[in-house]
């Protein structure tokens, strides 16, 4: 696992940070309580990640950046929101500049690379509307063509970082008849602005992320020059869904972040609080809860790391993989923290009580992650309208094509595979009917037939993964089934049955995502992993949402999954299928009281 160099800046920059125990150092888990308490931007320590340099990892190696491969890029935004979501989420807001990466010029490619490595700049996104929501083509902002550029007006509502950013994305309607052609996108620089002629909005009160910038802009007949414009008039609507594909993926970097977090400081509590004559942990219940919330993350890594690679390999199916990944990880992770905080019992409610309340924070920030960059909603429906593309590309899949679909699944999922560079021109606004994680399932499953004579492993486990396996295939058919048969059309108006359709193939591709990574990773990401019994458990998690099954597959697999999670937790290691070192061995002062008696 040390070979694996995409994780080495992820590790650099969360020992850079230090011990977040430690209440003195930067992002410390009490000092990022503290500032939440204020509800002010936390100026100094956006600060210091700009003078770690941590910007040129936003910019394309081709245009002077650091940024090399998605893979890198969700391990560091996944430590950054360990240690805050509200820090890491406004650092990121620099992300809405692949936006240009992937439409702009090369005029304004080259004036963006130098704005955000040496002038520290940031950006927003203006998409939303306070009357329209997610209705964009509804949206009242126009851009009017005069001389030389053209005049906003309007404004748009509610931003993340929208006032303390010198860029803002503004999805502005051109063409007043409407339609998908009316949209045209704007790279607006505000220090070039008349500034009597925008304005920013008030800050927006939240439940959580509350020292975020969170508020608006508005326009009164200010004038841009064409040189802000990206591409060309009505190009709009097509790169913003396109964009949406990059950062609809990666808000699971934000929740991945959150659930280490949570499931770390409920640790604290659970190997010291002592109830009934046993600690905590040493309870079936909570065990068995903890257990499985660690299994949320591996099975939401397995599903997210296999996304960011997928971006190099498969970028044109990424309207099917995007909307899977935002859908399936933010809920998965919402739901698992949730359920731990069972085990805090009402320590969980106090915001000083327990770790400086940094649980509490975790549960109100990261609640708001699931409707970022589209609602869930917004999400199954953009999934929903491909299923019928999706189904006739199963039925008539042709055995030749299963060389190259073995191909590009290993070079997504074998993590010691090198990547090639993203190419965001070839994202498509549909996939085509093509999602090769599902379209693999019979491929693995030959795969694991064929590790009973070569791999060294227990027979019990390769048989449940084969049968467990087995059951993903036909509930799959299933699915192709009721959509063949089916008569939805598209549109707006699904009936709520196909929502919960397009959930049930969430947590298949979820599913297929876990089987792949493992057998194409048994023998690089230690022995625990190798086992595969977090495998069968994982698996057997997923499946049980679908058909009836026994609530718990082996008490053997449970308990030894529980040592592994411990393990990490008593080395400082990340809760992930790679669980890299986050500090210096010895450098946490927090030693618990658990591993010093056992």
């Amino acid at each position: 696992m040390d070979q694996l160099k995409q994780y080495w800046v992820a590790q650099r920059l969360d020992k850079d940070l230090g011990d977040p125990w430690t209440p003195e150092n930067v992002m410390s888990f009490k000092q990022v309580v503290d500032i939440d308490e204020t509800e002010e931007f936390p100026h100094s320590e956006i600060e210091w990640l700009y003078n770690w340099k941590l910007q040129h990892y936003y910019v394309p190696a081709e245009c002077g950046g650091e940024f090399t491969s998605f893979e890198e890029f969700l391990a560091f935004v996944r430590v950054l929101c360990r240690r805050d979501q509200t820090i890491g989420i406004a650092f990121t807001t620099l992300f809405w500049s692949f936006i240009t990466w992937m439409a702009g010029n090369d005029e304004q490619k080259r004036q963006l690379a130098q704005y955000i490595k040496n002038e520290n700049g940031a950006m927003c996104l203006g998409y939303c509307e306070k009357e329209h929501g997610s209705d964009l083509v509804g949206g009242d902002l126009t851009a009017k063509k005069v001389p030389g550029g053209y005049l906003l007006n309007g404004e748009k509502w509610p931003i993340n970082r929208a006032t303390i950013s010198g860029i803002s994305y503004i999805l502005a309607k051109t063409d007043p008849e409407g339609g998908p052609k009316c949209l045209t996108l704007f790279m607006v620089d505000k220090s070039k602005l008349d500034p009597d002629q925008y304005y920013n909005l008030p800050k927006i009160l939240t439940h959580g992320i509350r020292a975020s910038d969170m508020s608006g802009i508005g326009f009164k007949d200010c004038f841009i020059p064409d040189s802000m414009r990206i591409r060309e008039e009505g190009d709009g609507l097509e790169f913003t869904l396109k964009g949406f594909q990059v950062t609809r993926t990666f808000c699971a970097a934000f929740s991945l972040g959150a659930a280490d977090t949570a499931l770390r400081t409920t640790l604290n509590f659970a190997v010291k609080r002592v109830v009934y004559g046993k600690k905590v942990i040493d309870i079936p219940q909570p065990r068995k809860t903890l257990v499985d919330a660690f299994l949320d993350i591996l099975i939401c890594d397995c599903e997210t790391i296999g996304a960011a690679r997928g971006f190099h390999v498969i970028p044109e199916q990424f309207s099917v993989w995007a909307s899977v990944t935002k859908y399936f990880v933010t809920t998965q992770i919402e739901t698992m923290i949730n359920s731990v905080y069972t085990v805090l019992g009402s320590r969980f409610y106090m915001r000083e009580e327990h770790d400086w309340g940094i649980f509490q924070k975790v549960l109100r920030d990261n609640s708001i992650i699931s409707m970022f960059d589209g609602s869930t909603v917004v999400n199954l429906h953009a999934l929903m309208l491909q299923f019928r593309q999706l189904t006739k590309q199963r039925a008539r899949r042709k055995p030749e094509a299963m060389v190259n679909l073995q191909k590009r699944l290993k070079g997504i999922f074998s993590l010691e595979q090198p990547l090639p560079p993203f190419e965001g021109q070839t994202l498509e606004l549909f996939g085509r009917g093509m999602d090769d994680p599902l379209q693999g399932l019979e491929i693995a499953l030959q795969q694991l037939e064929a590790l009973k004579e070569t791999a060294n492993l227990d027979e019990e486990v390769l048989e449940k993964l084969m049968v467990l396996g087995s059951l993903v295939l036909e509930e799959l058919n299933a699915h192709d089934e009721l959509i063949a048969n089916s008569k939805f059309e598209y549109g707006h108006d699904q009936s709520p049955e196909l929502f919960e359709v397009a959930k049930k193939y969430c947590n298949l591709h979820a599913a297929a995502c876990c089987l792949q990574m493992w057998l194409y990773n048994r023998t690089i990401l230690g022995d625990f992993f190798a086992k595969g019994e977090w495998l069968v458990l994982s698996l057997h998690r997923l499946l049980r949402t679908m058909r009836p099954l026994p609530y718990s597959i082996s008490d053997e697999y449970v308990e030894n999954t529980a040592q592994e999670l411990l393990k990490l937790y008593k080395e400082d290691k990340l809760f992930s299928i790679v669980p890299f070192q986050l500090l210096d061995f010895g450098q946490k002062k927090f030693v618990s009281v658990y591993f010093t008696l056992n």
